[in-house]
């Protein structure tokens, strides 16, 4: 009776309890913590101190919101169960793009106002970019979700946000065994400014962590759902989605794991600016066993930090829509090793690298498999240098101490094929 009572004055809050899940060895999984040698996130713990009251089920979007808004300051558990979907109003009820739209924007209306033939290359301006704008707004209330300290997110059996953001601004967050689906902007802007031929930009990543410390994302899966192919607008395509898992504005101490990341062009990012304002010191990551299928590029593309990325499994099938995979932005300091590269013969090695005005990269240890080809071992830095200007060194200045399981490049497709992404339970 007093679990019955307990449950039933939270659900007047709007908030769920129930018996927490646990495995076929009776442990929870939500109190799962990260290893003590796994990468720069190492011991990240997230709600795995959460006392029974702040261990919560959901399976909509404002049971969400509730759990982790619910004991500022206490550590808290909330699994999620279902689809819970991002598009929808207070009440949970569907909202399409019409519906978030500012009663003075519309697409045709700003693409009459904005066309390049009679607007120039200037920057969107005037009454139209400030409704769209507004619009923007009004998504974004309701589809970006902020996740504090001290929190774990945990899906049950296929658990998916689709059209959701989770803003990771705390320190001590753990994000598992969920699916990121279509985090999606109804109302994109027209920058004339951005490339020789201007472009789409859009807002909305399936998960960004901002400022955020000691954080573990592991087994989840990321893509646009199915939800990819665009009309295009001056010649560009009109681009809805922005990133899969963006890690900026300082955030560090960072372990991306076991994660499938598939069917999308901007796929990871680490440190979104030039500038050093907030990232010199930080923005240190691991990437390590995830499967990158499908991707244009950003995998990851990155700025000042120390990242390391091992053992991932990088899978190019369409090389019209890839662009590169790792990206060696101002400062970067990469170390990569013991990664796994399945391309068609028309990418050559040396696309593999994108320079992003960094100057090094440690490259070990690569096996690349072309065409029907066996696997070999290729030279990354080599080939890059041998088919770019200026050449990338070689010295990074680190050399990665935190690593749980260091696999041989060989055996990367089997593991990582048969584990990543989100598991049954």
């Amino acid at each position: 009776m007093r679990w019955k009572a307990f449950a039933g004055c939270f659900a007047l809050l709007g908030l769920t309890l129930t018996a927490a899940p646990a495995d076929a060895h009776g442990h929870e999984p939500g109190r799962v913590v990260l290893g003590a040698h796994d990468g720069w996130g190492a011991g990240t713990t997230g709600g795995a101190a959460a006392a029974a009251a702040d261990v919560h089920t959901v399976t909509k979007r404002s049971e969400l919101v509730a759990a982790l808004a619910s004991h500022p300051g206490a550590p808290k558990i909330v699994y999620v169960r279902g689809t819970i979907e991002g598009n929808v109003d207070a009440r949970d009820r569907p909202v399409s793009c019409a519906g978030f739209a500012d009663p003075a924007y519309t697409l045709p209306g700003y693409l009459a106002a904005y066309d390049p033939a009679t607007w120039g290359k200037v920057e969107p301006s005037g009454p139209l970019e400030e409704a769209r704008a507004r619009s923007q707004a009004n998504q974004a209330a309701q589809v970006v979700v902020d996740v504090g300290p001290d929190t774990t997110i945990y899906g049950l059996g296929g658990a998916t946000l689709h059209g959701l953001t989770l803003r990771v601004t705390g320190d001590n967050v753990i994000l598992r065994n969920l699916r990121f689906s279509d985090a999606h902007d109804c109302f994109p802007q027209w920058d004339p400014l951005d490339g020789a031929d201007g472009n789409w930009n859009s807002e909305y990543d399936n998960v960004d962590l901002v400022g955020a410390t000691h954080v573990w994302v592991d087994h989840n899966e990321f893509s646009d759902g199915g939800n990819s192919a665009q009309p295009s607008y001056f010649g560009r395509e009109y681009e809805v989605h922005d990133g899969l898992l963006d890690i900026v504005n300082g955030s560090d101490l960072v372990t991306v794991s076991d994660n499938r990341l598939h069917d999308h062009d901007k796929t990871m990012l680490i440190g979104n600016t030039d500038k050093p304002t907030y990232d010199v010191g930080k923005l240190r990551v691991t990437v390590h066993h995830n499967l990158f299928s499908e991707i244009g590029q950003r995998a990851p593309r990155v700025r000042y930090g120390q990242v390391h990325v091992y053992d991932n499994l990088y899978v190019v099938k369409d090389p019209a829509a890839y662009t590169y995979s790792l990206g060696v932005g101002v400062e970067s300091r990469i170390y990569a090793e013991n990664n796994f590269f399945r391309i068609p013969q028309s990418v050559p090695l040396g696309a593999l690298v994108e320079y992003w005005k960094g100057t090094v990269l440690h490259a070990t240890g690569t096996l690349v498999s072309v065409g029907s080809q066996r696997p070999r071992p290729v030279d990354l830095l080599a080939e890059y240098n041998a088919a770019n200007d200026p050449d990338l060194g070689p010295d990074v200045g680190w050399t990665p101490t935190l690593v749980d399981r260091m696999d041989p490049a060989w055996a990367v497709p089997v593991r990582v094929l048969t584990g990543a992404g989100p598991q049954g339970r």
